[in-house]
């Protein structure tokens, strides 16, 4: 983690925390990455408002976009790439990501999530998890955010 995380070499990112109806929270296992799970995360483009950030990610990762926003996580989280990937990624450009976590109730059925939907998949796999188990699915330079986003989202559940 960095306090670093307003400097120009952290990429503005969003996360989104997709929950069931079930409680769960739903994860992907990366293509480019076998056994590393993460939940919906990329990009802000310059001038794009965050809940459209959130909604086009959706869209993009997993293949729909139905769902509805629960609550924006007021505090922005920050973490370093890894040196091995921090050359790789975009360029050298970035240090890391500097994100805004988004909690968001899915709308839709199983049945509507196509990894496949984007030309460039991001995940291979995905599956619905408790929240408090997502920690030990994720790549160790992200735990400390994923920590953040157990704690500030674990109400959550309860209140579907």
């Amino acid at each position: 983690m960095s306090d670093a995380s307003q400097s120009p070499a952290y990429r503005p990112c969003v996360g989104i925390a997709l929950f069931n109806a079930a409680g769960q929270v739903f994860v992907g296992e990366r293509i480019d990455n076998p056994g590393a799970w993460q939940m919906p995360q990329g990009g802000i483009d310059p001038d794009e408002p965050l809940e459209q950030a959130a909604f086009r990610e959706l869209e993009e990762e997993i293949g729909t976009g139905k769902a509805e926003i629960i609550r924006i996580h007021e505090e922005k989280w920050s973490y370093d790439f890894p040196d091995h990937l921090r050359r790789k990624l975009y360029g050298g450009k970035y240090h890391g990501q500097v994100q805004t976590w988004i909690a968001m109730r899915f709308t839709g059925m199983d049945s509507d999530i196509d990894l496949a939907f984007h030309t460039m998949p991001e995940f291979r796999a995905w599956q619905w998890v408790d929240l408090d188990r997502v920690f030990d699915l994720i790549v160790p330079f992200k735990r400390d955010i994923y920590q953040k986003i157990v704690a500030a989202f674990g109400d959550v559940p309860d209140s579907l």
